[in-house]
């Protein structure tokens, strides 16, 4: 599928996951084999969008494609691409539990089996920074590291990744779901229970390998 038309589509559905509001958030694609990276334009919203409002950039950040002001949040795109050359989608989402969580600058454990295989690490909450600075790009980044694929911006909301779109969805949707099961944990006064380095490293190989259709 024409990738400008696959971030409006991810946009779409970002509004009725209902883990975005109008013009929150924003969304970008990288064709692995040219490099070019498809994102969202700044402040408008998800389901006005046609595929001329796409901003194509180069991995330098220079536009390509597109008369619209790109998000504002370009700059932690670029930078998450710079680090994990293995990225190709990446989704800034508002959801309601992970952001009370990254409200109160605390991460998200890996407490479930399918957070375990899906989230790569433990979620870290970025240091604080201003949105579109580029102290917040160097903050998710950090937040991030090599193996993560999602982290949330403190006071702000989530960012997740993956090898495409659909990963990054995924990647969202179990961050939430983590993030909602672990307030219900606090909220009955108990902890969760751990599971292992090596549990996780064996479900994180499973499903590299072995889980679903070959």
């Amino acid at each position: 599928m024409d990738p400008k038309q696959q971030v409006i589509d991810a946009g779409i559905r970002m509004l009725k996951n209902g883990i975005t509001i109008g013009a929150w958030g924003n969304i970008s694609l990288r064709d692995p084999e040219s490099g070019l990276i498809y994102l969202t334009p700044s402040g408008m919203a998800y389901d006005t969008l046609v595929r001329e409002d796409i901003v194509v950039l180069t991995p330098d950040g220079t536009i390509r494609e597109g008369k619209r002001k790109p998000s504002v949040e370009k700059e932690l795109h670029l930078s998450v691409y710079r680090a994990r050359p293995e990225v190709n989608a990446v989704v800034h989402t508002h959801p309601i539990y992970s952001t009370a969580f990254s409200s109160m600058g605390e991460g998200i454990p890996l407490l479930l089996d399918e957070a375990a295989q899906v989230l790569g690490a433990p979620v870290q909450a970025a240091k604080y920074a201003l949105p579109g600075s580029p102290e917040l790009a160097r903050s998710c980044v950090e937040a991030l590291g090599n193996k993560a694929m999602a982290c949330l911006l403190r006071s702000h909301g989530a960012v997740c990744l993956g090898e495409d779109l659909e990963k990054a969805f995924t990647v969202s949707n179990v961050l939430e779901a983590t993030a909602r099961i672990y307030l219900c944990i606090r909220a009955m006064g108990g902890r969760y229970c751990p599971i292992s380095e090596d549990d996780i490293t064996a479900m994180q190989y499973f499903v590299r390998h072995s889980y679903g259709q070959q």
